[in-house]
């Protein structure tokens, strides 16, 4: 019996992964930050820097398309990707990319999974974003190729919104990415049910100060918190157990600040310095709130949307959760109808060029003034500037898997 393509394709992702697994240690030092119920994440997908920092509390990696592609760019699958082709001939060259690009995310992952045998967060294709049937397609493909260890990143997004859940329904794990916001993350636990979901809490502090409203400390902190108030009160009310991811961290000291949220993914820098430089006598601060020091610049811009939770906000999740919509200009217009279109913009193309080549953090002179009319808001522009990141850096990656194989 000849075999199918997917059983193909299984095969070929998995055939000669020989990893040899870590014999992790336990280390005293995250033994007192994991004390406080907070999961740690290394969040790199370079195996020499996780095998430096991984310890026995550790019990998950996570990537990204940027982290991918540091990884695609060393050249360490440059020979794999040709062998690739003959499995996916039957496909358009647009299309052989894509699904190169997929088994790249995967197989790497499975070596993550095998090295370190903890969970693995693999991200979709930056191309399924606003896609729902992809977003659910390559969902299960990733579920089926390691259900016990893959976590599938969705992103935040009206169609990522209803892919999530879709997927959630089906019984696989979602880490739901490129939130900013506790109201963005209120929402996501009504309507996607995810396993996790995040808040990028740097570029909040970032986009405040290199845009002159403050000295950014304590903004990503207390949205994170509130985020994680939110998020443990709602998912009792939806019975799903949703955990607060605060993302990407800075620095080692907001490993002391964000102690007791519920998991942390940590660059291997910020761990290395943290292990270096902290006592490592955490306690929790779920209770704490920072001091966000702010200018007369930042008046009318709403940066206090990043940790407040306005009452709309959750009657939104509720309608959603209710009705599922088949499509993510209903989210949209559901949005506007519950005066939360700053949530959902209507942006045009040129309007995403802008964000794209303004980078991870906007420049706010660029859209002051839709933010003043209540057209966007600060957590939303970085939201889409964050996609936008990682479909440049997805672009990259594409482009050196066609220089392979055309």
């Amino acid at each position: 019996m000849s075999l199918t393509y997917k059983e193909k394709l299984t095969a070929f992702i998995k055939d000669g992964i020989d990893d040899k697994p870590v014999t992790a240690k336990y280390d005293p030092f995250w033994q007192s930050l994991r004390s406080t119920g907070t999961e740690l994440w290394l969040d790199t997908g370079d195996m020499d820097e996780a095998e430096a920092n991984w310890t026995a509390e550790m019990t998950a990696l996570t990537t990204n398309n940027t982290l991918l592609n540091n990884e695609i760019q060393k050249g360490i699958y440059d020979s794999f990707v040709p062998r690739a082709l003959d499995l996916v001939s039957h496909l358009s060259v647009a299309e052989q990319v894509k699904e190169i690009a997929f088994i790249l995310n995967a197989r790497h992952g499975l070596r993550l999974a095998k090295k370190f045998g903890g969970m693995v967060s693999v991200e979709l294709h930056t191309d399924t974003a606003h896609d729902i049937d992809a977003i659910v397609s390559y969902g299960l493909r990733y579920r089926d190729l390691c259900p016990s260890q893959f976590i599938v990143k969705v992103p935040y997004t009206p169609e990522g919104l209803i892919g999530a859940r879709m997927l959630h329904d089906r019984g696989v794990r979602i880490n739901f990415t490129l939130e900013f916001s506790a109201r963005q993350n209120a929402l996501v636990t009504l309507v996607a049910r995810p396993d996790y979901l995040n808040v990028f809490l740097g570029r909040i502090g970032a986009f405040i100060a290199d845009n002159g409203l403050g000295d950014g400390t304590g903004a990503g902190e207390n949205a994170v918190l509130s985020s994680q108030s939110w998020v443990t009160r709602l998912s009792d009310v939806t019975g799903s157990k949703t955990r607060q991811i605060a993302a990407s961290l800075r620095n080692h000291g907001q490993l002391d600040l964000l102690a007791g949220t519920d998991v942390f993914t940590i660059p291997p820098k910020v761990a290395a310095s943290g292990r270096k430089s902290l006592a490592g006598l955490f306690e929790s601060r779920l209770n704490q709130r920072y001091n966000v020091p702010l200018t007369a610049e930042a008046e009318g811009l709403g940066i206090d949307k990043f940790w407040e939770v306005s009452g709309n906000v959750v009657e939104l999740g509720k309608r959603l959760d209710k009705e599922l919509p088949s499509g993510g200009e209903e989210v949209v217009r559901m949005a506007h109808e519950a005066g939360l279109g700053d949530m959902f913009p209507v942006m045009s193309s040129v309007d995403n060029e802008r964000i794209a080549a303004e980078g991870k953090i906007p420049v706010l002179s660029s859209w002051k003034e839709r933010i003043l009319s209540g057209e966007l808001a600060p957590d939303t522009l970085l939201t889409l500037a964050g996609l936008a990141s990682f479909t440049s850096d997805q672009r990259q990656l594409d482009e050196r898997v066609r220089g392979l194989i055309v």
